[in-house]
Parts: C-alpha cells; sequence; structure tokens
C-alpha cells in the first residue's frame, strides 16, 4: 500500500467551512479513484495546519491519481482558505 500525505496551513475559523468540502465534495470524487484505500484528514484546530493522507493500492495507483489528486486538494485548499505546504508519498511499511 501507499500514501500521499498532504499538509495544509490556514486560517484556524475556516476549517469547518474546509472539512465540510472534504465530507461532501472531496471524498465522494476521490472515493471513485482507481486503486483508492482510504483516507485521513487530522486537523491542528488553534494553529491551521491540518494533513490529509490518502492510501493506495499499488504504487501504480498512487502515480495515476496524481493529476486528480492535484486538482483535488487546490479546491480543498481553497474552500478553508489555506495554501498547500507539501505533498510527500510513501509506501506504507506497517499498518495494523
Amino acid at each position: 500500500m501507499f500514501a500521499r500525505v498532504s499538509t495544509y496551513r490556514g486560517d484556524p475559523a475556516q476549517i469547518e467551512t474546509g472539512l465540510a468540502r472534504v465530507r461532501e465534495d472531496i471524498i465522494p470524487r476521490v472515493q471513485q479513484l482507481d486503486g483508492f484505500k482510504g483516507l485521513q484528514y487530522l486537523v491542528d484546530r488553534e494553529s491551521g495546519k491540518s494533513l490529509s493522507i490518502t492510501l493506495w493500492e499499488t504504487e501504480e495507483a498512487l502515480h495515476a491519481s496524481e493529476e486528480a489528486a492535484n486538482r483535488l486538494r487546490s479546491e480543498s485548499a481553497e474552500a478553508s482558505s489555506a495554501t498547500v505546504e507539501d505533498v510527500e508519498r510513501y509506501e506504507v511499511a506497517v499498518s495494523s
């Protein structure tokens, strides 16, 4: 399994707006991508920092989803007036 970790920074007051967009629009769209295995969205309500972690069945699925992920990431950030600080990719070595 493989993971894409995106880091966002924005106004803490806009977190709920961003989360609503993720729940209502982003998740249903990312679930339709081939090889999608799961999504976690972590927030620090004090600092406005958040992380999204998407899980992919194979490295090929991770790479094939890049264009859609770029678009969805931008839309998610825009919804909460945040900026994308970083995007990293990992192999999931251990999961329970």
